[in-house]
């Protein structure tokens, strides 16, 4: 698949204080998006397995876009997320081949490992939509301090004929957790759950 790229947009937080408290350590957050023309706006195509080739072989050069951005080692990743905006002429399934099928396993490679599935989110939208990016600690799914979520947007994307890919890692949970559950020290680490 032939894909005409527009912009990469990157997003940078840097948590210094949450709630009138200073925060422990790093607490970084990063995503990547990367803007591109959809080559299916506006008509039905039944395979969509270009896309979901496209965005496996994208992944790695996003991943390291945003570690850079952020001045983060792939080593201290602890979640992951991955999301998908669609441009008025297209349809929610041009976001699912993109994020679904093949796109975790590189995300993974990327980051050096990671057991539990990768939080996603898809949704039609408009230029400067926001889309809630959720988050999930990456190597157990029930560790509650790193359930989150990051709020990306582009100012000019999605186009009508466009798409947004957007993957997000971050080296923390939230800033001061403190509602209870299992923690990533608590964590088995085993099966992706737990």
């Amino acid at each position: 698949m032939d894909v005409k790229i527009r912009k990469y947009y990157t997003f940078v937080e840097d948590i210094k204080s949450d709630g009138g408290k200073e925060v422990e350590g790093s607490h970084k957050r990063a995503a990547i998006a990367v803007v591109f023309e959809n080559p299916y706006a506006g008509k039905y195509v039944e395979d969509l397995s270009a896309f979901s080739d496209w965005s496996a072989s994208i992944t790695l050069d996003l991943v390291d876009r945003a570690l850079k951005a952020a001045g983060m080692d792939k080593n201290e990743v602890e979640s992951y997320g991955k999301a998908a905006i669609i441009g008025g002429n297209g349809e929610l399934e041009h976001g699912a081949a993109l994020l679904h099928p093949t796109l975790g396993k590189p995300f993974r490679a990327a980051i050096g490992g990671g057991k539990a599935l990768i939080p996603s989110a898809k949704k039609m939208g408009y230029p400067g939509v926001a889309i809630d990016v959720p988050l999930g600690f990456k190597d157990a799914a029930f560790v509650r301090t790193h359930f989150d979520a990051m709020e990306v947007r582009v100012p000019d994307a999605p186009r009508d004929n466009e798409l947004v890919l957007i993957l997000s890692v971050t080296n923390c949970g939230r800033p001061h957790p403190r509602v209870g559950g299992l923690t990533k020290e608590e964590a088995k680490c085993e099966d992706g759950l737990r």
